[in-house]
């Protein structure tokens, strides 16, 4: 069954009902000029209130592999992301300084790879490999089903839980993740 990471986090509590709800990630976005971005303290707020289940992922886009380092390092964050075609020369640096590391499909390989629709990849066809698959880009409650039967190792939500850019809503979190809960035990059943 594929994986859940709630994207454009940023709110500690928001993010530990995310996390109690059973997602498996938390996006943070570093981003400028996102309505989702967060600062460092934010991010190391967000960090500190989680339980250890959940895994924080850092979301870069224009930053320097110098820069995401220091970034996630201070933030406590293992996972960070290249909302972006990344060479291969920054994946391999990232990940000799000890991250995993996620891009954007068509880049370099990584660890995992992301297809997302507002980057015109999410409506191509799943390429497998030595990485994860990561299917991001207008997914909420009512598409998740088709989502999760896309085979993807993770399902990426943002937007679809907000009530503004940058403002997430609890109930639409529980909406999605009840959703999730639904599918998964009818994965399980069959």
């Amino acid at each position: 069954m594929a994986k859940v990471k709630i994207c454009g986090v940023n709110d500690a509590a928001f993010a530990r009902e995310a996390e109690r709800l059973g997602a498996d990630y938390v996006g943070v976005i570093f981003a400028e000029g996102s309505p989702r971005r967060v600062t460092l303290e934010g991010a190391r707020e967000i960090v500190s209130a989680l339980a250890g289940r959940a895994r924080v992922v850092g979301v870069f886009v224009a930053a320097s592999p110098d820069k995401i380092s220091a970034t996630a390092r201070a933030a406590g964050i293992g996972v960070v992301q290249l909302h972006r075609r990344a060479s291969q020369e920054d994946v391999d640096m990232l990940r000799a300084q000890g991250f995993e590391v996620w891009a954007l499909a068509g880049g370099a390989a990584a660890d995992a790879l992301l297809f997302d629709s507002s980057h015109g990849d999410g409506e191509t066809l799943l390429r497998r490999g030595p990485w994860k698959t990561v299917l991001a880009g207008g997914i909420g409650a009512d598409n998740l089903a088709e989502a999760v039967r896309s085979g993807a190792d993770v399902i990426d939500a943002s937007g679809s839980l907000e009530t503004a850019p940058g403002v997430k809503s609890a109930q639409r979190l529980k909406d999605f993740m009840a959703e999730f809960s639904r599918i998964a035990n009818e994965s399980e059943n069959q």
